[in-house]
């Protein structure tokens, strides 16, 4: 599981996932990653192999077969599709033909299939978005999931900019936000720069400004330290992940102590608070120790002075 590698055509990201979870999120990319170089045959997942792949918590399989049908009813609003130059011939087509959930079976599955038209998005490519499907569904923002998707399409030149409206679209922010930015700062920035710093080193976030009155906010921009083209997502221990993550923490400047104690958290999967809690023990005990030391310096010069009255 941990070598899974999600892969397919750039395309893909620029398809807004509107009204999904982060579950359906992880049950959408876990299919896509086994659907890979499949051509438009019938691909067969047990249940506990989606599970699995996914990271599906509840274990109930009637609540699992309700959020399959859910990320399956979302899948089918999106359209992929093409246009002629001159706008005047296009196509629109769905990825999946076959989405079939048989809960009934001894081992319950579900069958997918790709569309005839999608089968390029997944199949012979020529440029692609790749990366680890455990890094993708560790993620808890939807926010998160979705800029991470788009930076790993600009892995190997450590820069990306979003005009507002682009950012918006891609990553289906209310439009309510636009009137109130605070609300993109704290619901949808914030969870990125948490979430996504261990996986991109060095990652910063600017607004880019527009000319007028009150400086409108027109963009974003987002830079981190390149990946080597050859770089590896997969063949990586729990391990060295976990340690590479942590030093991407710790060395960037972006973050305050707060947001660094919170990221740390996430990729440990403890309770938020938890290393904050440690790091103020710690530093107590520190003071402690050094209130201490100090008490038996005074003692020592006491004793060196004529001893104690």
């Amino acid at each position: 599981m941990s070598n899974e590698l999600v892969k397919y055509q750039p395309e893909l990201n620029t398809i807004p996932l509107r009204k999904f979870t982060p579950t359906e999120m992880n049950l959408f990319f876990s299919i896509v990653s086994r659907m890979r170089d499949k051509g438009d045959q019938t691909v067969r997942f047990s249940f506990e192999q989606l599970k699995e792949l996914s990271n599906y918590k509840p274990t109930a399989n009637r609540r699992f077969i309700d959020d399959i049908k859910r990320t399956y009813d979302h899948l089918m609003d999106l359209r992929f599709g093409s246009q002629s130059k001159s706008g005047l011939s296009f196509t629109r087509f769905v990825m999946f033909t076959k989405f079939q959930i048989n809960g009934d079976a001894d081992e319950p599955y579900v069958d997918v299939e790709v569309y005839r038209d999608a089968i390029p998005l997944l199949n012979n490519l020529e440029s692609w978005v790749r990366y680890a499907l455990t890094e993708f569904r560790d993620l808890k923002s939807s926010y998160a999931k979705t800029m991470f998707r788009l930076l790993k399409g600009y892995r190997t030149t450590g820069y990306a900019y979003f005009s507002k409206n682009d950012f918006f679209e891609l990553l289906a922010i209310p439009v309510s936000y636009s009137t109130k930015m605070a609300n993109v700062d704290s619901k949808v920035l914030a969870p990125i720069k948490e979430e996504l710093t261990p996986f991109f080193r060095g990652l910063t976030i600017r607004k880019k400004y527009g000319k007028g009155r009150g400086k409108p906010v027109i963009g974003y921009a987002f830079a981190w330290k390149a990946e080597r083209k050859d770089a590896e997502d997969v063949q990586v221990s729990k391990t060295e992940r976990l340690k590479k993550a942590k030093f991407n923490i710790e060395h960037n400047g972006e973050l305050s102590d707060k947001e660094k104690w919170r990221a740390i958290d996430k990729i440990k999967g403890l309770k938020l608070g938890t290393t904050e809690a440690e790091h103020n023990k710690q530093e107590q005990e520190t003071r402690e120790e050094q209130i201490r030391a100090e008490e038996r310096q005074k003692i020592l010069e006491k004793l060196r002075n004529g001893g104690l009255r």
